[in-house]
């Protein structure tokens, strides 16, 4: 319970953060959600960090890495777990995995917007 505990207030910690910085950034630029590029990038920075310390031993506790990583990346940002996956996946050297799990993740990730406002705008 303890560990639930610890992902749920990350998460929050994070969401509020994400929002707190793409919100005012996000409308800079017609095209480019610069504010949630930020927190993809930043949070890829960090679980990289997070994940790379806690690896190392003592640095980290195991609950730090889960409020940090899974908590507060989550939170803040999927893309950091997506990211961390695919130089997993790069790094064990499966690169059709790596390519199928990719595409497929982005390609039905697009097409799953697409049919969720198309249901949406089907009840309403």
């Amino acid at each position: 319970m303890k560990q639930a505990f610890l992902v749920f207030l990350g998460g929050g910690l994070g969401s509020v953060l994400r929002y707190l910085i793409s919100r005012p950034l996000n409308p800079l630029f017609q095209n480019f959600f610069l504010g949630t590029f930020l927190v993809n990038m930043i949070g890829c920075l960090l679980i990289g960090f997070v994940l790379g310390i806690s690896a190392k031993g003592n640095l980290l506790s195991s609950n730090g890495a889960l409020f940090l990583a899974t908590g507060f990346c989550g939170g803040f940002t999927t893309f950091s777990a997506f990211a961390f996956e695919k130089h997993h996946l790069l790094r064990n050297g499966e690169l059709l995995n790596f390519a199928l799990y990719m595409l497929s993740s982005v390609g039905i990730g697009i097409l799953a917007v697409v049919l969720g406002l198309w249901l949406a705008k089907s009840i309403s």
